[in-house]
């Protein structure tokens, strides 16, 4: 890779981490070109973008964009997950791949929004539920309380029901 072609790489990962919503960095050793290819299949599939870096551009690019301290990065080879949607969805793909294959490859560590998250951080992220099912056990949630309520004025209305039906027969019996 020549100087102008690591400076158009080093500007356009520049632009994909700004748009990205959640970075990781991995190391993928151990892992051959067949292990690598199907991670980054299962990372496609989660929403997100998986690129190997070398360290030196990593570097040069981290410079560049601005974000915080990540020298810890910097030690292996490493491999760059960009998630611009769902951030759990591919730290879930790479701890279940990780599971598959000898806990390869391992979280060095990761930046969501403005914070950065450690290896173990990024393990508790992997094991969170999908935004889907938070919403729907948010709606289960407030939907309980309202399905309780309405039956509570369903059963009022019938027993002020019965109430009318009982004060109407005994008025009907009066006056016979």
């Amino acid at each position: 890779m020549n100087r102008a072609d690591k400076k158009v790489f080093i500007e356009e990962f520049g632009h994909k981490v700004r748009a990205a919503s959640a970075v990781f960095f991995t190391d993928f050793s151990g892992l051959n070109v067949k292990e690598i290819t199907d991670l980054r299949r299962q990372i496609r599939n989660s929403g997100a973008e998986y690129i190997v870096v070398k360290n030196r551009l990593l570097k040069l690019a981290v410079k560049e964009i601005g974000l915080p301290d990540i020298s810890e990065v910097y030690s292996g080879p490493t491999g760059v997950i960009l998630s611009s949607g769902d951030v759990v969805e591919p730290a879930r793909a790479v701890s279940e791949f990780s599971q598959e294959h000898e806990d390869r490859p391992t979280f060095k560590l990761g930046i969501l929004g403005e914070d950065v998250l450690s290896a173990e951080e990024l393990g508790r992220l992997a094991k969170l539920p999908t935004r889907d099912v938070l919403l729907a056990t948010a709606v289960g949630a407030m939907e309980a309380p309202m399905v309780a309520l309405a039956g509570v004025f369903e059963a009022k209305i019938q027993e002020m029901s019965g109430l009318l039906e009982a004060l109407n027969t005994k008025q009907e019996g009066e006056v016979q």
